[in-house]
């Protein structure tokens, strides 16, 4: 007797959801400061927090500090983070300034995190402020779950996220940027190119300032012009390696899973430059966003309940050649201090003498702690 074959249900089309909370540090201070809604704020300095009432305003600021974030207000006058305080203020003067307030942030990326898990367990942790959520099983529509993870979010927390839901991780974030804040885009036949081609080439995550400026002179402005590109001409300019991936990325080839392992081997921090920066000009700005990426690794170290041996650096410079250093310290650490200065020992062992166009700091030999540990604040080092 012939068995019967059973017809097996075919692969569900993987959906894959970007989060991203709207200017996050901004957004968790209004939340304490409500009064301060629809008006430009920024947040770093080592501002102090207000007195009766009055606010510090960045045209009073003095100090080689830079902005960690801003609201949408502040952005529309130009104001980033990742700028000097100081340039900030001749563009946004009457902007107020509050402090960072690390506990508070990882408070409420704890609970938007949770209310999320409740939809969806598969989420790969991004960050303090932005994960991915595999939504491949789930029944529901994109439309329908998009608006429930908004909704949980808020209800969670009060504060507002904008989604992106498309076949893979590279095109979710690239859409979770398009409409924000409070944005919801999916991603779906014909959007490709409806409205990812139109796009800059640098809104694709991992195309920075000195690959733009590299195919803007080669007449690549757009992603369509990138996936236009001829693959001979992109290999001669970038190797045969990234040729490939551009080309990839510009047709929204992505096959990256969503990681969700609860026992990282390394946790970094990174940053790619809006402009390539110099070691000695720019020393000032590059020690602060050093001291800011071993604040936010050491947060990133305290919500995951680990510390860790070995410290190392990550440096990317202008011609694309990466160095990374690494040191391995007598006893585990979880505090920015400790690993700010174990990342400096390290910046001391690279010749500094092309811009840099990228800067990282990640804590590996990782081991689990009994209790959450508060990091200290650190004495900021000179880069070099």
């Amino acid at each position: 007797m012939t068995p019967t074959r059973v017809a097996s249900a075919p692969p569900r089309e993987r959906r894959i959801a970007h989060l991203d909370m709207d200017a996050f540090f901004a957004s968790v201070g209004l939340l304490r400061y409500p009064d301060l809604r629809g008006q430009p704020v920024v947040i770093g300095g080592w501002a102090s927090p207000p007195e009766n009432g009055q606010y510090a305003r960045l045209r009073d600021y003095v100090g080689r500090g830079v902005i960690t974030t801003a609201t949408y207000e502040a952005r529309a006058l130009g104001v980033h983070s990742a700028m000097g305080m100081m340039k900030a203020a001749r563009l946004a003067p009457d902007a107020i300034v509050l402090p960072v307030d690390f506990q508070a942030y990882r408070h409420y990326s704890r609970l938007f995190k949770a209310a999320v898990a409740v939809i969806t367990p598969c989420i790969e942790d991004r960050g303090i402020d932005e994960i991915y959520l595999d939504l491949t099983d789930l029944n529901d529509d994109s439309m329908a779950l998009g608006r429930a993870l908004k909704r949980a979010v808020r209800d969670a927390t009060g504060l507002v996220c904008s989604v992106g839901i498309s076949p893979n991780k590279l095109l979710s974030k690239i859409a979770s940027d398009l409409d924000k804040p409070d944005g919801l885009t999916i991603i779906g036949p014909g959007d490709l190119e409806r409205r990812i081609w139109p796009l800059p080439a640098s809104k694709v995550n991992g195309i920075g300032p000195k690959a733009t400026r590299k195919l803007q002179t080669l007449g690549i402005v757009t992603i369509a012009d990138l996936a236009a590109a001829a693959p001979d001409l992109l290999q001669q300019h970038f190797g045969l390696g990234t040729a490939q991936w551009l080309l990839d990325v510009a047709h929204g080839r992505d096959d990256r899973p969503v990681v969700t392992e609860s026992e990282p081997k390394t946790i970094s921090r990174e940053t790619t430059f809006e402009r390539d920066l110099h070691a000695r000009h720019d020393r000032a700005l590059l020690s602060q966003i050093f001291l800011e990426l071993c604040e936010h690794l050491s947060q990133d170290l305290a919500r995951k309940g680990v510390r860790g041996a070995t410290v190392g650096i990550k440096l990317r410079f202008d011609d694309f050649r990466i160095v990374t250093r690494d040191l391995t310290l007598d006893a585990p650490v979880t505090d920015a201090e400790a690993i700010h200065r174990a990342a400096g020992q390290c910046l001391k062992r690279v010749t500094l003498n092309r811009r840099l166009r990228l800067l990282g700091v990640r804590v590996s030999k990782l081991e689990p702690i009994a209790a959450p540990h508060e990091p200290h604040r650190p004495v900021q080092l000179e880069l070099c």
